[in-house]
């Protein structure tokens, strides 16, 4: 049996979306409030920013901060791996 959609409107920098997905509506909401406020804090940064240009800025912001915590996680797998081993 396939999952259950979820659909969710919510508001990103003064832009209605409609979301849907596999996840629960509270997570896609979550997401949604992640995106919202890494948006904010760029163009509370340079106010000069267009929506597009401060979108780009948090996805960016967002890709580094997802990349750093892989790192994290991989080295983390590594230090229990060598743990199991001695």
């Amino acid at each position: 049996m396939p999952a259950k959609e979820s659909r969710v409107e919510i508001e990103i920098a003064g832009e209605l979306y409609v979301l849907k997905g596999e996840a629960p509506p509270e997570h896609i909401e979550r997401v949604a409030r992640l995106v919202h406020q890494k948006i904010k804090e760029a163009r509370l940064r340079n106010q000069r920013l267009s929506l597009l240009k401060a979108a780009v800025v948090a996805a960016l912001n967002i890709a580094d901060e997802y990349l750093r915590l892989q790192d994290d996680h991989q080295n983390l797998v590594k230090l229990i791996e060598a743990e199991r081993e001695k």
